[in-house]
Formats: structure tokens, sequence, C-alpha cells
């Protein structure tokens, strides 16, 4: 069985897929064996973990870093690229997954339901009514980034009756309007949905003056990377009433710890779950073994990543 080299974890019945076709060493055991480490020509990681650069430089057979999920920010891509190593990640595949997350916390958010459901769960209910909670239909919704998941997310809130604007770089042929800066989107917006790539490009991309800009009125969804919203700027705006809500996949440190939004009523937090349901990470884990199989066997790989400079 062939040895690949791990970073991260994966979920009981994925691991043991993965121990079905490959064999695992953790980056410790690896720099502990001089033999094991020039022998390892594959790597299996998730997206959400770091690729040591150090650890790369430990493997001089190294031919494949296959990661499981769409972000690549955690790996040493221009590196990599420059030895000639494959870089390959899973798109497509977890698309509905996200979107379907996406779209549910956003409901999640106006409609207050998790704070309904313990309202309901503590017995208040036989003395008071509920508050009022936010609709979606009629709002202004701005999308940053409309890639696959962006485009998604837009096709699943059309039904909704909301009026759809996005900001990139560049116009593309969508029914929706184009903004070119996302300043400008959160000024015209009630929700602004951040769906765009991480990376030093988009770092604190929504930052104190998008979320002064998005209003009192506004609410925020981040289900992106946790880098590309000031989250500092972020818990001032949701302390000080800035902005109204938001609702948060991703962080700038995760797992969160010791963070204030963990105290804000008007916050609701998902642990980084946007591909987390049983049919995306199997489709995803497949792509991920089939991209390692077809480079070690010297084909191309299936879903490399865009080459760096």
């Amino acid at each position: 069985m062939q040895a690949i080299a791990k970073i991260g974890t994966f979920a009981g019945e994925l691991q043991q897929t993965i121990d079905r076709e490959f064999q695992c060493h953790g980056p410790e055991e690896i720099a502990r064996n001089d033999g094991l480490r020039h022998s390892i020509r594959g790597l299996i990681t998730r997206s959400n973990y770091q690729v040591p650069l150090a650890l790369l430089e430990l493997l001089p057979a190294l031919q494949v870093i296959s990661t499981c999920g769409v972000g690549y920010d955690g790996i040493p891509v221009a590196y990599a690229q420059a030895r000639g190593i494959a870089v390959t990640h899973t798109p497509g595949v977890l698309d509905h997954a996200v979107c379907e997350l996406g779209v549910g916390l956003l409901l999640g958010l106006l409609r207050d339901i998790p704070a309904s459901d313990r309202f309901v769960r503590d017995g208040r209910w036989s003395g008071s009514a509920y508050p009022l909670t936010t609709s979606l239909a009629g709002k202004a919704v701005g999308i940053v980034g409309l890639g696959r998941i962006g485009r998604g997310i837009a096709a699943r809130l059309q039904p909704f009756g909301v009026t759809l604007a996005y900001s990139g770089s560049r116009k593309i042929d969508v029914p929706y309007r184009h903004v070119q800066s996302v300043l400008a989107l959160a000024g015209e917006c009630n929700i602004l949905i951040v769906c765009c790539k991480g990376g030093s490009e988009t770092r604190h991309l929504v930052n104190a003056e998008v979320l002064q800009a998005l209003g009192p009125a506004g609410s925020l969804v981040n289900i992106a990377r946790g880098s590309v919203v000031d989250e500092e700027a972020l818990v001032h705006a949701l302390t000080t009433g800035a902005i109204r809500a938001a609702a948060l996949d991703v962080f700038e440190d995760e797992p969160l710890r010791n963070s204030a939004l963990t105290s804000l009523p008007n916050v609701l937090l998902s642990p980084h779950a946007g591909s987390a349901t049983r049919e995306a990470r199997t489709a995803m884990l497949r792509l991920t073994l089939d991209n390692l199989h077809a480079v070690l066997n010297g084909q191309p790989a299936l879903s490399p990543m865009p080459r760096i400079g």
C-alpha cells in the first residue's frame, strides 16, 4: 500500500476510506524516519489546515498535494508548483452544501430561528409572544464574489423576491447588477454575503469602512474565509449598532476560542460547516483520493489548482 503524508483529521468513516487505499503518516512520524521521508510521494489534507513549508522540504520525492476542499490558502502553492509538485483541490462537488448552509444561515439570522427555538423550549411562549423578526422578501442582497458559490447563492435567493447585485473585478454575463467595489455594494444593500476566495488579495476586504456603509439595518453573512472580514472591526460594528447582525461560518482563527463573537446576541455562529454533509464530504474525499491515484500513477490531476504567477 502506498505511503502518504497526512495533515489534519478526517471524520471516522472518511478516514476508513482513506486507510483502505493509502497508508497515512503524520508529520512527526515522517520527521523521525529518514527512509519514510524519502519514500513519501503524496500528501493529503483538508483546506482548513496549514501545510508547513518545512514539511514539504523534508519530502524530496513528493509529487502531489491533494486537499479535500476548495480553498488553498493554507498550502505553499507557489513553492510546490516551482518544484513540480501537483496541487489539487475539490471544486464543484461541495457547492450545493455550501450554498444550502449560506441560505440557511441567512434565514436563521433574519428570522431569529435559534433564539425562537430556545424561547419555546424554555416555556416562555405561554407568557408572551415572541418579538417580530425580519423578512427576506424585498431585501437588496449584495454578493461579494460571484464564482460557483456566489452564483449558487444568488439562484437560490431569487425565488424569495430579493434584488441582487454583486461585486467583482469584472462584469460577467448574469442577470444581476455589477458593482465595482465592495464598499459601493455595501452602501446600497441590506444584506452582504461574502463568497469570495481567501488569501492575501482579499484579507480584510470587508473592513470597518465597508461595515459602516452596510449600516445599522444591514446584515453580514460570511461563508468564504474568515480572513476576508476584519473580525475586530466586525465585533465593534455589532456592539455599537453600526450593523444589525452577522451570520458566520468562518473565522480568522479556527476553531473559535475566547472571542467576543460568542457572547453577542446578534450573531449566528456555525463551526466552518459549509461542506459538512455526508453527501458532500464523501464526494469531496473521492475526488481527493482520485487526484492522488491519478498523479501517483503518472496521469494528469483531475482537478488541479490554477498556477500561481
